[in-house]
């Protein structure tokens, strides 16, 4: 065994734990996606758009070749600052222990990204990058591409939870409890539903739908919010309390992305 296949080897050691922990004890491993969900801190306009291109001409083309597609690049910009979401599915947790080395392993991709890569510590490509590792729903198991259409808008939502059994209902809740299908009944179109394993605001699970356009968005969350089925099931006192803090943004796809 050589060195890199070692390094390979502890981190899956590692992450066996967090398997465990987002499938339940002794249960069969799921055949469900992991999901990165990489957040970019940058200043916008050039470093933005240096950005954008690093992930167009180098990272995304390196994911795909290691069998990381689609990658999902999302953005919006607040006056001097952008916030640039990247989202990678992977088939297991061995993609995500190793994918770093193999990029970096990639002739290819090494010689594409050497700009941004190779960036100063005086004039860093970007400022900070946030991460988290998200294990996919039992009803929603794989990423759901959307078709393209020039006036669609994505909406991201992190629930957070008091506790984590507190946490773990409110899956149950989108699951078993039958939320994803008024989602669907309602015209909220899921792209990836994931419990948080690793990372920020933790226990929380994190999703996104896609809506064709903003008035599409409105309509659709009334008819959610209007569903008989919704109010039966938020009134349920097996569910009460789930949620304690909600983020919600409205994002725009980049250029380059695959969803």
């Amino acid at each position: 065994m050589n060195r890199r296949e070692l390094l390979a080897a502890s981190c899956l050691a590692g992450l066996g734990p967090l398997a465990n922990h987002a499938r339940g004890k002794d249960a069969p491993v799921p055949n469900k996606e992991f999901y990165e969900l990489r957040l970019y801190h940058v200043a916008a306009g050039a470093k933005e758009q240096a950005l954008h291109e690093f992930l167009a001409k180098a990272a995304i083309p390196a994911m795909n070749r290691i069998g990381i597609k689609p990658v999902g690049v999302f953005g919006i910009t607040k006056g001097t600052e952008a916030e640039v979401y990247v989202l990678m599915p992977h088939k297991d947790l061995a993609s995500v222990a190793t994918a770093t080395g193999r990029m970096l392993a990639d002739k290819d991709f090494v010689k594409a990204g050497a700009a941004f890569m190779d960036a100063p510590k005086s004039d860093p490509a970007f400022k900070r990058i946030e991460s988290s590792l998200l294990l996919a729903f039992d009803q929603i198991p794989k990423l759901q591409v959307p078709p393209r259409k020039e006036t669609r808008v994505f909406q991201l939502r992190i629930y957070e939870s008091h506790s984590v059994k507190k946490g773990r209902k409110k899956v149950e809740m989108f699951n078993a409890g039958g939320e994803i299908a008024i989602f669907r009944r309602a015209g909220l179109k899921p792209v990836f539903f994931g419990e948080a394993i690793v990372g920020a605001k933790l226990p929380n699970l994190t999703y996104m739908v896609v809506h064709d356009d903003m008035e599409a968005s409105k309509a659709s969350w009334q008819k959610f919010l209007g569903d008989p089925a919704w109010k039966k099931l938020h009134s349920d006192p097996a569910y009460k309390d789930t949620v304690s803090n909600i983020t919600n943004m409205f994002l725009k796809p980049a250029a380059c992305s695959q969803i």
